[in-house]
C-alpha cells in the first residue's frame, strides 16, 4: 500500500506537537540551576517552578477532550501552537517569577493537550496496518525534541555565560511558530466529521487520505457510533471498564519506571556519581541520542511484531538496568562512574517498548464515541504521576543511599508491569479502531 501525500502531512506536521512536547519537557533540566539561582529560590519554590508545567500538563491532559470534541482535532492543534510560541517567549522574556510560572504553566497546558489530542488525531487518519508506525512517529517526535532539548542546553551552557537559563526556553518558540504555519496544511480527522453527522466532508477526507473503500469505512464508522446511541454518553461506564483499568495501568508503569525522574534531572544524576557539570550535560545529550535511535527501532517493529512483544522485551531490558543503577548509586558501591551504562540501556529499553507503545495503545483501545475523553483520561493519569514523581524524587535523592531507595522502587514497577503484560496486555496489531479489544 503507498501512503497518499495527504495522510503523510497530516501524520508527520500533527506530530511536531511531539516535538514540542518533549523539547518543553526536557529543557528544564539544563535550565532549573540558572533559574535557582536568578530568582533566588528556596528548595520549596525551586521545586514548584520545576514541577508548574507538569502541573499544567496535568490540567492540558484532563481538558483538551472538549476542544478536541467541539471544534475538531485540527483547530486545537493550532491552538497548542500559539500556546507554545507565547510560553517560549514568555519565559524567555519576563522579569518576574509569577509571570515565568504563568508562561511556563501554559506551556505545560500546550504539552498535555498535544499529548492527547496529536495521538488521537494519527490514529484517526491512518490505516490499521500502518497506524502503530504512524502514531509512533508522535513518539518518535517526542524524543527527537528531548535530544534538540539537550544539545541545545549544552551548547548555550558551553557558550552563553550569563542567564543561559532565558536562551535555552526561548528557542523553542521558532518549532512552534513553524508547527502553527504547517497545521493549516493537514486535512480535519474524519472521524471527528462523522461523529459531527458531516458524513460527505467525512468521506471525502478519507478519499483524500488514501482509503480503498471509503463509502464502507464510512458505514462501519456510523454503524460503530450508533451502537451508543446517546450522543453525550460519558466515559466512566461499566461497558468501558475494561479499557479504563488497562489504560490506567499503562500510564501508571510508565512514569513508575523513572523515565521523567531521568529526564527531568539527568544532568544532575549524573553529578551525584561524581561526573563534572560539563560531562554531565554532555552524557544527559547521549541519552537523547539512545531514546531517539531505539524509538526509530521500535517504530520499525511495532505493526510487525505487536505491541505485547516490544512491552515484554523492553520491560526485561528496564529491569535488569534499573537494579544495576540503583546499586551504583549506593554510596558504597564501587564504579558509579559507569552509571551512564545502565542508564542507557534503560532508556534504550524504555524507548522500545513503553515509550513506542504507550501514545499508539491510549489512542486505540478506547471505542469512538469516547476516544477523546478515553485519551484524556489516560493522558491525565500519565501526566499527574509524572508531576508526582518529578517533584518527590529531588527529595528521596537527597536522602542518604536516596538514589539505590528511587531506582529500587522503579526496578519492583517494572516487575508488576511485566505481570502486567503477560496477562493482561491485549495485542491491538492489525485491528481497525471499530474492533473492540
Amino acid at each position: 500500500m503507498v501512503l497518499k501525500k495527504k495522510l503523510l502531512t497530516g501524520a508527520i506536521v500533527s506530530s511536531l506537537g511531539g516535538l514540542l512536547f518533549g523539547f518543553d519537557t526536557a529543557v528544564i533540566s539544563g535550565a532549573e540551576q540558572g533559574l535557582k539561582v536568578y530568582f533566588d529560590l528556596d528548595s520549596f519554590s525551586h521545586g514548584f517552578t520545576n514541577s508548574i508545567a507538569l502541573i499544567g500538563t496535568i490540567v492540558g491532559a484532563l481538558l483538551a477532550f472538549m476542544p478536541a470534541q467541539k471544534w475538531g482535532r485540527k483547530k486545537s492543534l493550532l491552538v497548542i501552537g500559539v500556546f507554545f510560541g507565547l510560553s517560549a517567549l514568555g519565559c524567555a522574556y519576563t522579569e518576574s517569577w509569577e509571570l515565568f510560572l504563568f508562561y511556563r504553566f501554559l506551556g505545560g497546558l500546550g504539552v498535555g493537550a498535544s499529548s492527547v489530542i496529536a495521538p488521537m488525531y494519527i490514529s484517526e487518519i491512518s490505516p490499521s496496518n500502518y497506524r502503530g508506525r504512524l502514531v509512533g512517529l508522535f513518539q518518535f517526535s517526542i524524543v527527537f525534541g528531548i535530544l534538540l532539548a539537550f544539545l541545545s542546553n549544552y551548547f548555550l551552557k558551553l557558550y552563553i555565560p550569563t542567564d543561559a537559563w532565558r536562551w535555552m526556553l526561548g528557542v523553542e518558540a521558532v518549532p512552534a511558530f513553524l508547527f502553527f504555519l504547517l497545521i493549516f496544511k493537514i486535512p480535519r480527522s474524519p472521524r471527528w466529521l462523522i461523529l459531527q453527522k458531516r458524513f460527505e466532508e467525512g468521506q471525502e477526507v478519507l478519499r483524500q487520505i488514501g482509503d480503498s473503500s471509503p463509502k464502507e469505512t464510512l458505514a462501519n464508522i456510523r454503524r460503530s457510533l450508533e451502537e451508543d446511541n446517546n450522543n453525550k454518553e460519558g466515559l466512566f461506564k461499566r461497558k468501558y471498564l475494561r479499557p479504563i483499568i488497562l489504560v490506567f495501568l499503562m500510564a501508571t508503569f510508565n512514569q513508575c519506571s523513572g523515565i521523567n525522574a531521568i529526564m527531568y534531572y539527568a544532568p544532575r544524576i549524573f553529578e551525584m556519581s561524581g561526573i563534572a557539570e560539563d560531562s554531565a550535560f554532555l552524557q544527559a545529550a547521549s541519552v537523547g541520542f539512545v531514546n531517539m535511535l531505539f524509538t526509530i527501532l521500535a517504530m520499525n517493529y511495532i505493526d510487525k511484531v505487536g505491541r505485547k512483544k516490544l512491552m515484554l522485551l523492553g520491560t526485561i531490558g528496564m529491569i535488569l538496568s534499573l537494579v544495576t543503577t540503583a546499586y551504583l548509586l549506593n554510596s558504597s558501591a564501587v564504579g558509579s562512574t559507569f552509571l551512564i551504562v545502565p542508564i542507557l540501556v534503560f532508556i534504550a529499553s524504555f524507548a522500545f517498548s513503553q515509550g513506542a507503545v504507550i501514545w499508539v495503545f491510549i489512542s486505540e483501545v478506547f471505542p469512538n464515541k469516547v476516544r477523546a475523553s478515553g485519551q484524556s483520561f489516560g493522558t491525565f493519569v500519565h501526566w499527574a504521576w509524572a508531576a508526582i514523581l518529578t517533584w518527590i524524587f529531588p527529595v528521596v535523592t537527597s536522602l542518604t543511599n536516596g538514589g539505590t531507595y528511587a531506582f529500587g522502587f522503579f526496578a519492583f514497577a517494572m516487575v508488576l508491569q511485566l505481570i502486567f503484560v503477560l496477562k493482561y496486555f491485549p495485542e491491538t496489531k492489525g485491528k481497525s479502531l471499530e474492533e473492540k479489544v
